[in-house]
């Protein structure tokens, strides 16, 4: 039997995958990385609406980003063909 971590875990690879599933299809209709960006936080915000103000939703993205760019900055960087 799994523990409320590892359902937690796997309920976060459920969202992760179908979230980059999303960004796949937006990749293929628009090739502005900005505009992807922008509709990705958009939803963020979206998500909270109503229920957080935009600075707190704000303060979870940067939470969020603190963690995560140590993950990504232990990768090599693509080459550049």
């Amino acid at each position: 039997m799994a523990t409320p971590t590892e359902e937690n875990f796997q309920a976060y690879k459920r969202a992760e995958k179908k979230a980059l599933e999303i960004v796949a299809q937006m990749k293929s209709v628009n090739v502005k990385k900005t505009d992807i960006e922008l509709a990705l936080l958009v939803a963020v915000f979206e998500l909270h609406k109503g229920t957080l103000p935009p600075e707190t939703i704000g303060a979870i993205v940067q939470g969020h980003m603190k963690q995560i760019i140590p993950f990504y900055g232990t990768k090599a960087p693509p080459s550049q063909s």
